[in-house]
């Protein structure tokens, strides 16, 4: 097992010494000239080797161990992704489920399963429905007329605690229906602006095509025109330019493609953050009084101006403004137009204003306390000119995006 090695060949001891044998470690090659020693020596060595073997072992395990668990995060991180994604197309609307159509004929159907509508009620409507698509106009069956007339009254009349209120040319309250529950609203605020602006000649011209309030798929296919035109590159891209038999939700910007396609000149106007007390946004209210009160030498309590109503977009949802209260005490309230509020309770407020169904429309500054607010506003007719400006200016904002 362990060499031995004599003293070098031709040495010579010196006087009194003797030739000592000498034992060389096989694994280190140390020198001893102690047997015992050297054993003792070597099993240090087993002993160490023995050591770093298991060390080795478990380090093996443990490198398998952590690369099997990262493989399984990056599984569930992958599953939790595609979920989320899935999720997000069916909140969208973008999940291949179908559009205006197809829900409002499930809708209807359920209806009838659960005793809710009677067949013949069911056909009756179907019928309506196909007309409406076939046409491109809305049926008028979520609209409420007249509450712009009725609150001008009402203020004239019987608010006491109001100094003062401006309110937008007449405008139609449209609420969502079977086809669009859930996520039509931006839709149903597009038909609130229109519905004012065909009252107004101002906009005869620019709204020829559009005698009538069109139905969602006609607005789909409206603001695809508008992508076609080349408005908006980057919003058209998100939705792979196409609206037409999806649930997809509209906001801001495609309220503006679409306004702007029309030649009807418009902004839009960011709140990024609360500006006041408790989340509250006072420079959005001051905006919408801005907004209204052009006309600062008209001193009526009671101001029915030119102005369309404006479209007011926030997280999740988008509501109609159609004017602004000055109360008496210093506040303000705005007056809007919830597409979410059944067509029911706004009939109430259409043949009778009073505390109670004024509730519907009147929103104070505690009320709007999202974090980040939108709004859209029509001023105007663009030129063939300002509109061929704007287009270019859109496609401009895009690319310089691009990296």
């Amino acid at each position: 097992m362990y060499r031995q090695r004599s003293s070098s060949a031709g040495a010579q001891p010196s006087a009194g010494e003797n030739d000592q044998e000498m034992y060389e470690c096989p694994m280190c090659h140390l020198v001893c000239t102690d047997y015992p020693v050297l054993q003792e020596h070597v099993e240090l060595h087993l002993e160490e080797s023995s050591f770093l073997e298991g060390r080795d072992l478990h380090d093996l395990e443990l490198a398998q161990h952590i690369q099997n668990e990262e493989v399984r995060q990056r599984r569930e991180a992958s599953r939790r992704e595609r979920e989320d994604f899935q999720k997000l197309q069916r909140q969208y609307g973008l999940d291949g489920s179908g559009g205006y159509k197809q829900q409002s004929l499930k809708n209807m159907e359920k209806e009838v399963a659960r005793g809710r509508m009677q067949p013949s009620e069911y056909h009756k409507r179907k019928a309506d429905m196909m007309e409406s698509l076939a046409f491109g106009i809305d049926d008028g069956k979520t609209r409420t007329s007249g509450i712009t007339e009725v609150l001008s009254h009402y203020y004239r009349s019987e608010s006491k605690d109001i100094k003062r209120v401006w309110l937008s040319m007449g405008v139609d309250h449209y609420y969502c229906s079977f086809g669009d529950k859930g996520w039509g609203c931006g839709y149903r605020n597009f038909q609130m602006l229109l519905s004012s602006l065909l009252r107004n000649s101002t906009y005869q011209d620019c709204l020829k095509d559009l005698r009538s309030v069109p139905c969602i798929p006609k607005i789909q296919s409206l603001i695809e025109n508008s992508w076609k035109e080349g408005f908006d590159p980057q919003g058209a891209s998100h939705f792979n330019s196409r609206l037409q038999g999806t649930k997809a939700w509209i906001g801001a910007c495609e309220i503006y493609s679409l306004l702007t396609s029309l030649r009807l000149k418009c902004q839009i106007i960011d709140f990024h953050q609360p500006t006041g007390p408790s989340e509250t946004h006072p420079r959005l209210f001051e905006w919408v009084l801005n907004y209204y009160n052009s006309d600062k030498g008209n001193s009526a309590k009671v101001v029915c101006t030119s102005k369309p109503p404006i479209y007011l977009q926030h997280q999740g949802h988008s509501r109609t403004v159609l004017g602004i209260e000055e109360r008496k005490n210093k506040t303000f309230a705005l007056l809007i137009f919830d597409p979410g509020c059944p067509s029911q309770e706004m009939q109430k407020l259409s043949k009778d204003v009073d505390g109670n169904t004024l509730r519907l429309v009147r929103r104070f500054a505690g009320g709007l306390r999202h974090k980040q607010y939108q709004v859209v506003a029509i001023d105007g007719v663009l030129s063939a000119e300002e509109k061929l400006a704007r287009l270019q200016a859109s496609q401009l904002f895009v690319a310089q995006r691009i990296p």
